[in-house]
């Protein structure tokens, strides 16, 4: 007696037949049910009624390099920058782990509950390698996200300066457009990301921690020159004690620097974004120091100078893309680099062949 072949585990079934040919009638009906691209005028007009959908998809276009959207973003701008500068801009940096997610998560949840309308600008590193980001500051700050008063939008650092995301202040605008009144900008907190957010914000705050042999290294920095207060964070459990003493070695070393502009005197302050403690009293400073500039009419000047950095940096920026996207210019920077690899030309020559092309063309 033969004994019957064992079915293989990979034995292919009968699958589904292929479907007859779609008919014209039925694609031009797909046609017209996929979703319309609502136009500048229509997004903008969305973003200044409070649509959040409106306001991401706004930022998407701000965001991309393609030219045609670029001039959409424009005009989008263009149409909010009247409904723009009505909030306080806070910019928030410290190294990695210093628990800044968790921090802006607590600290927004708690002005949501004082009826303020939160943003997050949450600008995420981006490798130089594969040029990824990660864009996680949504799954850190989970309750924050489902907040109806609150807007979070991480954007990928990419190669601008200091891994500060190169359209944030365009963002800002549509932020402030869509009614929210209070912009929190994370920064990655590497590099020169903290002067970058420095020039674009009200109010600086530095966070740092106790015990993590960062107090030497915050009084050696220049940061501490642009805080308007420092906070040391994870003030909690059996770190108390070394966030106390953090604080006094701090406000010592704060003394040491010439006074601000404004006359305001920085604050260093403990918190536990854990815990929600010190939440209140880090936003009562930072009322404090928006009446004290703004009763010295500095909150207004300093506005006025970040508006001509904003203006001399998006020149630089224009300039830059002109030059490197000019067709002659394009063919001949080969060139002069196969030269310059060889030692037959110096940097500086090469630098100087192509503007004199560029600024003759």
């Amino acid at each position: 007696m033969t004994k019957p072949k064992k079915k293989s585990a990979l034995s292919e079934k009968e699958g589904v037949s292929n479907p007859e040919n779609i008919s014209d009638n039925s694609i031009s009906k797909l046609k017209h049910k996929r979703k319309k691209q609502p136009t500048p005028e229509e997004l903008s007009a969305a973003i200044i009624s409070g649509d959040k959908v409106a306001l991401s998809r706004a930022i998407t276009l701000i965001e991309s390099t393609n030219p045609d959207h670029t001039q959409k973003a424009n005009k989008i701008i263009e149409a909010c920058l009247p409904y723009a500068n009505n909030s306080v801009r806070l910019g928030i940096t410290g190294v990695p782990g210093v628990g800044k997610s968790t921090f802006i998560e607590s600290f927004g949840s708690y002005l949501t509950t004082k009826g303020k309308k939160v943003a997050v600008l949450a600008v995420d590193p981006s490798s130089s390698i594969s040029k990824g980001s990660i864009l996680g500051d949504k799954t850190r700050m989970e309750e924050l996200v489902k907040n109806e008063n609150a807007f979070i939008r991480p954007s990928p650092s990419g190669d601008s300066l200091g891994g500060v995301a190169r359209k944030t202040r365009e963002t800002i605008i549509l932020c402030e457009a869509c009614g929210f009144d209070t912009i929190i900008i994370e920064t990655v907190g590497v590099g020169q990301s903290e002067t970058a957010v420095h020039s674009m914000v009200d109010f600086f705050l530095l966070l740092k921690l106790a015990g993590a042999g960062d107090e030497l290294q915050g009084i050696k920095r220049g940061i501490m020159e642009m805080a308007d207060a420092i906070l040391i964070n994870k003030a909690d459990g059996d770190n108390i004690g070394r966030a106390k003493q953090a604080k006094i070695e701090f406000t010592r070393a704060l003394h040491l620097y010439p006074p601000k502009e404004n006359g305001w005197i920085p604050k260093v302050l403990t918190a536990s974004a854990i815990e929600n403690k010190g939440i209140e009293k880090t936003w009562q400073l930072i009322v404090k120091f928006i009446n004290h500039s703004q009763s010295n009419d500095s909150f207004n000047r300093k506005r006025a100078q970040q508006n001509k950095q904003w203006l001399l940096q998006t020149i630089n920026e224009r300039l830059k893309s002109s030059f490197y996207n000019h067709p002659t210019i394009k063919e001949r920077l080969k060139n002069q680099l196969d030269l310059l690899e060889n030692n037959k030309v110096s940097p500086f020559a090469a630098a100087e062949y192509l503007f004199k092309i560029y600024i003759q063309e």
